[in-house]
Formats: structure tokens, C-alpha cells, sequence
């Protein structure tokens, strides 16, 4: 014990850059998973066949092959045409990867919200698009919170892939360690007590976050 401890305090700076590094990939690729989820699921409330067969190609793509496979898709693939820096490649990988997930969820609360006031809006004067933006969304995006903490949780967890591409975090990190001292159970004890942490500061971020939109009703 006194050993693991020892490990755990010496190792404390470079595992607390590798969860920077960690957390700068899970914010960039979720924030810009937003934008790609948000942006599929109109197209498949849109009601234009073409945007809806798009959006299914592309969540039955993501969705069918497994992320390991994407990250080095676009890792060495897409180099014959740009190329990215591992961080990149990793982060933008993740972004399409949760993009997918994020997608049905918008796509679900979308729909989830009575069509009747789309209707009613209309009635008004109001156009779609207004109506949409004004009415469904803000709606759409209170119900979609808690699953999307959720595919926030996963997206920061998924992230610990990147590590195959050369990325230096939290689990390329422990691998590194435990390869040199061949404490493998210890550094990977640590690897998962730091996600272990940052999944708890999101789980109450997200809480939060719920409970003031609660209070607000």
C-alpha cells in the first residue's frame, strides 16, 4: 500500500498534465459532437427524404464500426488527402463518434416535444425555422441533458483511445509507467482512480445543472 501511494504522489505531475490533456480532447470533441449532432438531427425532423437518408448513412456508419477503427481511419487514412496532428485526428474522430450518439438523442427529444405546437406556431405566422429555433428546441435541449451527461461520460472515457495514436494522457500515460517499473495493476489502478474523479466532477456538474433547471420550471 505504502508502495502504490508512493507511485500515486511521485507520478502526480505528469498524470495531472495527461488529464488536461485528457479533458482538452473530451471538451473540444464534445462541443464540436454538439454542433454535428444538433445540425443531423434537423436534417432528419427536416422532412427532406435526402437529408434523412444522409443522417441515417451517417449514425448507421458511426454507430456500426467501432471508434478504435474510426481513430485510425482518419489517423492514417485521411493523410493521403490533409494531414492532422494526432491531437487532431484523435479529437476530431471523437467528435464524429459522439456526433452520431448525440444526434438521436436531439433527434428523439426533437420529436419527443408535441407536435401540436409546431402546428400552433404555424398558425400564427410563424415560420418553421422560427418556430423551431423559438419554441422546440429550448424544449428539446432541457429533455436531452440527462442523456447527453451521459454520452459526455462515455465521450470522456472513449477519449483514453486516442493514447493509440500517440496522444500522451491519462491511460497512454499508465501505460508508459507500468511498461518501465512493470507495475501494470498499479498504474492502471491510478489511471482509473483519476477517471474515476473527472467522471465524478461531471456526474455533479450534471446534477447541478439539472436540479437549477428544475427550480426554474
Amino acid at each position: 500500500m505504502t508502495s502504490f501511494l508512493n507511485d500515486l504522489i511521485s507520478t502526480f505531475p505528469g498524470f495531472a498534465q495527461a488529464a488536461w490533456m485528457t479533458l482538452k480532447i473530451t471538451g473540444i470533441s464534445l462541443a464540436l459532437a454538439l454542433v454535428i449532432g444538433l445540425i443531423f438531427a434537423l436534417m432528419k425532423v427536416s422532412g427532406i427524404r435526402t437529408l434523412s437518408v444522409i443522417y441515417s448513412g451517417y449514425v448507421g456508419i458511426i454507430r456500426g464500426t467501432p471508434l478504435i477503427v474510426q481513430i485510425m481511419w482518419l489517423y492514417f487514412g485521411i493523410t493521403h488527402f490533409v494531414v492532422l496532428s494526432a491531437f487532431w485526428a484523435g479529437t476530431i474522430a471523437l467528435a464524429i463518434h459522439s456526433g452520431a450518439y448525440i444526434a438521436e438523442i436531439f433527434r428523439g427529444c426533437i420529436q419527443s416535444v408535441d407536435r401540436g405546437q409546431m402546428e400552433a406556431a404555424q398558425s400564427l405566422g410563424m415560420k418553421r425555422g422560427l418556430a423551431m429555433r423559438r419554441i422546440i428546441l429550448p424544449q428539446a435541449f432541457k429533455r436531452a441533458i440527462p442523456p447527453m451527461g451521459n454520452q459526455f461520460i462515455i465521450g470522456l472515457k472513449d477519449s483514453s483511445l486516442v493514447a493509440f495514436i500517440g496522444i500522451t494522457e491519462i491511460f497512454s500515460l499508465s501505460m508508459d509507467n507500468a511498461a518501465v517499473t512493470f507495475k501494470q495493476l498499479e498504474f492502471y489502478t491510478i489511471a482509473g482512480l483519476y477517471y474515476l474523479v473527472m467522471v465524478a466532477l461531471f456526474t455533479y456538474l450534471l446534477s447541478r445543472l439539472e436540479n437549477r433547471l428544475d427550480t426554474a420550471k
